[in-house]
């Protein structure tokens, strides 16, 4: 990779052979190759420690400087130093950043093909490269560890550390290979490195890292020049409103946070049509598309990204003035990563959570479906055990599975359950026919008739499309032997598929027969469940998102509220004349109700329609039309209130023997959470409780509600 060397930047000289360095050496080359005159807090620690060879934590606030913590001693260490990385825009921007100041970086992931990759690894052996960017999934395949072990790995950094932790926002199970990755290595010095990390994670990063004594270095999460605003809002239609309204109001380059693919593609369409310069950046635009429009975004072609959290990590822009989260973040760990983007040049820059109290279903969706209850992991079990062959063999999938069991359950919570199952040994993916495999699509075709060139590769990739048809794309089961002559049949076409798979144009599994009960005789309580740690992880990030809500509901100074959060010392009770709470800022949206967004009354009359201070002040009515939970605007109390009868809910459940929404479901929770009934009748106008739940479980929820009445009027 070539570049035109940055002005001001002097060309760079690798460390004289058995130069032991120091940190005179490290400041110069900050000086030189950098431009800074001296290191921030905390930064010359860190890189004394690894000078001195000792492993380091390293805990900074998003533009606090992390990476001059591994990059400085990478270019005065002999050798190579490795960088563990978990996005693609990660690694280009900051290789870029490198190699327009003449310094020897690049980076090997999934946009590579495989000579492209085995020239950096070349480049490597023969001393050219000082820093190597690697994706933690290349070290699952081939032999990336070995190949770096021989070149000689002086050190070890690994970014974004919070993901190793499994009480980090950003999970990753590849990041759980990473102390087996550094044993390969030969047990290089080890830096590892986050802005986000509470207390328990990071000991996490610790223990699973193995880090040896290691050097700890915190200095702090806070930003003074981060302006932290929530605007409460009732629907999407407000949130677009509020949207357009905030980027008219604040001037600047923006990053626009949407939870979902569809939402950051629907979000983009919203502020073209308002003549805002806008692009989109998701997972699943091609590589070259994501290039261009991260580019676009560096060099200002466009004034706002629109992304969902694949974008961002590790983007060196200093000069956003705002950042928006179109939907509330899981944790607070997220949302002050994410906001972090802003303002990393020092300036004033604005930080705003469109929060809509629906949001949070959303993020209990997906909890459920990553930590499924005792109860479906039982029915999936039983399921398996009923429907296996003599042999224990199970031919149907998730989707098929969810589709027959009692009650609402996900794909998602199948496959979940599948896995713990898995974990206790209780089943196993059977691998019966080398011929017949799972093999998914990876590469766009675009970057298929640009980067594979071999004859051979190319039409086999070709005769298996053929034979899986569209279901290609999102995995299907191929018997290789059914192939045309000359590809060899399994034995000749499984090795050209798994070189494909390392290049990252497929993934393929062999498909055997689907899973395999390990004794269809045993019942589930024979086997060693972990059913405390399931529910430990699902309480986690339940936690999480109650405290990010909590956030979103704080009348309090929000910059404290993140600071004590994260255990920083420097938290402290009162004002930071930087938030919206603490300037005194009430955030109103003033977007007209769209007629399709009108909720349908229930009483009242055919004209009758909700008065939104109804639902936001102390003053509850006791008849009136239903609530769109679209609606629902939530207090602190409200939010209360609302977890006081989801716990009665799971009691009651739990004594019937029920999953907890044939009960209630949550939207009718968050109903009598606002609305407060103090009357049977009153209740009986909610939205989901009918007259048979009325009369079974209806003094029940009343009574809570009336209790928490009299709490607030205490």
């Amino acid at each position: 990779m070539s570049a035109t060397l940055m002005p001001g930047h002097a060309a760079y000289a690798p460390p004289a052979p058995g130069h032991a360095p120091t940190l005179d050496d490290a400041r110069a080359v900050l000086q030189r190759q950098f431009g800074y005159a001296q290191f921030r807090a905390g930064q010359e620690r860190a890189v004394q420690a690894v000078l001195d060879g000792r492993d380091t934590v390293v805990i900074m606030p998003t533009g606090g400087g992390k990476s001059l913590c591994y990059q400085v001693p990478a270019l005065v260490l002999p050798g190579l130093t490795v960088v563990v990385s978990p996005l693609i825009s990660l690694m280009k921007d900051q290789v870029d950043a490198l190699v327009a100041r003449g310094l020897p970086a690049a980076f090997v992931n999934s946009t590579l093909t495989s000579a492209q990759a085995n020239e950096r690894f070349q480049r490597a052996a023969r001393g050219e490269l000082k820093l190597l960017y690697v994706a933690p999934e290349r070290f699952d395949f081939g032999n990336t560890a070995e190949r770096l072990r021989e070149i000689g790995v002086a050190l070890l950094a690994v970014d974004e550390a919070h993901c190793i932790s499994e009480w980090g926002h950003d999970f990753r199970p590849s990041y759980l290979r990473m102390r087996s990755v550094r044993e390969r290595l030969g047990d290089p010095v080890t830096v590892a490195l986050t802005a986000t990390a509470t207390p328990d994670v990071r000991k996490d990063i610790e223990v699973q890292l193995d880090l040896r004594e290691p050097e700890r270095i915190v200095t702090g999460f806070d930003r003074t020049n981060l302006h932290y605003h929530v605007v409460p809002v009732r629907n999407d239609a407000e949130k677009d409103h509020a949207l357009v309204e905030t980027l008219t109001a604040n001037a600047g380059q923006a990053i626009v946070y949407a939870a979902t693919r569809k939402n950051v593609e629907r979000v983009e369409s919203v502020l073209r049509r308002a003549k805002i310069g806008v692009a989109a950046y998701h997972a699943g635009l091609d590589d070259a598309h994501r290039h261009e429009v991260q580019d676009a975004f560096m060099k200002e072609d466009v004034r706002v990204i629109v992304a969902t959290n694949a974008f961002g990590m590790g983007i060196d822009k200093a000069n956003v003035r705002v950042v928006v989260h179109h939907a509330m973040p899981g944790s607070l760990e997220a949302y002050y990563q994410e906001a972090g983007r802003a303002g990393r040049d020092g300036q004033d820059s604005e930080v705003f959570l469109l929060h809509s109290f629906p949001d949070r279903f959303t993020h209990e969706f997906f909890i459920k479906g990553a930590y499924p209850e005792r109860a479906v992991v039982e029915q999936v079990y039983d399921r398996l055990r009923r429907d296996a062959d003599r042999t224990g063999m199970v031919t149907y999938g998730p989707r098929d599975l969810a589709g027959v069991l009692p009650g609402k359950v996900s794909d998602r919570e199948v496959e979940s359950a599948v896995r713990v199952l898995a974990t206790a040994e209780a089943v196993r993916n059977e691998q019966e026919s080398p011929s017949r495999v799972f093999v998914r699509l990876l590469a766009t075709p675009d970057r298929i008739k640009r980067e594979l060139t071999d004859a051979m590769e190319l039409e086999l990739l070709r005769a298996v499309w053929r034979a899986a048809g569209k279901a290609i794309e999102r995995g299907a089961v191929v018997d290789l032997d059914g192939l045309p002559p000359g590809f060899g049949g399994g034995q000749g076409a499984l090795p050209v598929l798994e070189a494909l798979q390392e290049r990252q144009f497929v993934h393929v599994q062999r498909a055997g027969g689907g899973l395999r009960v390990v004794d269809p005789r045993r019942s589930l309580a024979d086997y060693r469940v972990d059913w405390n740690g399931l529910e430990r992880r699902r309480r986690g990030e339940t936690g999480k998102l109650d405290a990010m809500q909590k956030y979103a509901y704080h009348t309090g100074c929000r910059r404290h509220f993140v600071l004590r959060y994260f255990g920083d010392p420097a938290a402290r009770a009162g004002s930071c004349d930087g938030c919206d709470n603490c300037l005194g800022v009430k955030h109103e949206v003033t977007a007209p109700r769209l007629p399709n967004a009108a909720p349908k009354a229930r009483s009242g009359g055919a004209g009758a329609r909700p008065v939104r201070g109804a639902l936001t002040s102390r003053g509850r009515t006791e008849t009136g039309p239903t609530v769109d939970p679209q609606e629902l605007v939530m207090s602190a109390a409200d939010e209360q209130l609302f977890a006081r009868l989801k716990t009665l809910r799971g009691e009651i459940a739990r004594g019937d023997s029920v999953p907890a929404y044939v009960v209630f479901p949550d939207r009718t929770l968050a109903e009598l959470a606002v609305r407060r009934p103090r009357t049977l009748g009153a209740m009986g106008e909610v939205c989901g409780v009918g007259p048979a739940k009325l009369e079974k479980y209806g003094q029940r929820f009343l009574d809570a509600v009336r209790g928490a009445e009299q709490g607030d009027a205490a």
